[in-house]
């Protein structure tokens, strides 16, 4: 028990984070929903349910695939974050059909009410506030495990959304959920507003239905995402990136075969690469120890496995002009 306490120490501090605001605003948003009525209320209630389950698992899960090999499973424990967001998709996919479901009664059987109307307009600006305050601390978190890229102030924004791609799984989750979250809410807090002072009073069934629609988008997103997770899908940019580095050494004739895996946070690259055969042992030796610690330089690359192979004179890497180090 003592070793998984010390592993929840490693797990995705955005999505512990994000849990516990949106339990707090779930919380705040169904006393709203009980007192008013507001269907819109209701949506963004199941909404800020469905997100804290699901970064609450997210952040056991990103912690366990921290998790040191075993004789039972030698592979590690890296898809395991993998796994756990396939899983939090089927409860988003619950809460959106929910969601529009809601709406749609509504739309059918509106009813005009502005009785709660600063209690329900209050809740959501608050709620627009905090989810974006999480929403940020996520852009922040991408940018950092982004290095290559650089970004300040306001400039992180729409860098974040441009290298989301490369997020870990964890962190791409909670981006997009409270991207949706931010949206969402300031979509209910309009149409509370829209039917309050016209006579369009299934604004807020509309919006629900919106707000549903956009957590299916995310539902798709992070299935496809995480499938491939899980299956162990090749890093092909990343295959190139670190392709181009290696051929850069002079010693590095070619590339013969070179596979990088993702799983969950962690990065397996597997390199053959072409010498010079009059090459000696020490020498090889040391272009393995200088290539491993230039690989490992790149975020998230957990093991090195390098091969030799004698150069066979035909290129098969295309690759960066050679001598450059």
């Amino acid at each position: 028990m003592k070793e998984y306490f010390g592993l929840l120490k490693g797990g995705a501090t955005s999505a512990l984070w994000a849990a516990v605001v949106n339990t707090t605003l779930g919380i705040i948003k169904t006393i709203a929903y009980l007192i008013s009525g507001n269907v819109a209320m209701f949506a963004e209630m199941l909404h800020s349910y469905g997100d804290a389950a699901n970064q609450f698992f997210v952040f056991i899960g990103s912690a366990l695939s921290k998790k040191e090999p075993t004789e039972r499973f030698p592979g590690g424990f890296g898809r395991l974050v993998n796994l756990v967001l396939l899983g939090a998709v089927i409860v988003v996919g619950v809460l959106a059909y929910e969601t529009i479901v809601e709406g749609y009664h509504h739309i059918l059987h509106p009813a005009a009410s502005d009785e709660w109307f600063w209690l329900n307009v209050g809740v959501l600006g608050l709620a627009v506030v905090l989810e974006a305050v999480v929403l940020w601390k996520a852009m922040k978190e991408v940018m950092h495990e982004v290095p290559d890229v650089k970004a300040s102030g306001l400039g992180i924004i729409p860098a974040s959304f441009k290298n989301l791609k490369h997020a870990k799984p964890a962190t791409k989750l909670v981006f997009l959920e409270d991207s949706v979250a931010v949206s969402g809410a300031l979509l209910a807090l309009i149409a509370v507003v829209i039917a309050a002072y016209t006579s369009f009073d299934s604004a807020t069934g509309y919006a629900s239905i919106v707000i549903g629609i956009m957590l299916l988008i995310v539902v798709g997103r992070i299935f496809l995402d995480n499938a491939a997770g899980a299956l162990g899908a090749a890093d092909l940019e990343m295959q190139k990136r670190v392709g181009d580095r290696v051929l850069t050494h002079p010693d590095v004739q070619d590339i013969a075969d070179l596979d990088i895996v993702t799983e969950g946070d962690h990065r397996h690259v597997e390199l053959k690469i072409e010498v010079d055969p009059e090459m000696t042992i020490a020498e090889a030796d040391d272009l393995r120890d200088y290539l491993e610690g230039r690989i490992r330089e790149v975020k998230g690359v957990t093991d090195v496995i390098i091969e030799f192979d004698e150069d066979d004179r035909v290129a098969t890497w295309p690759g960066p002009e050679k001598g450059e180090k």
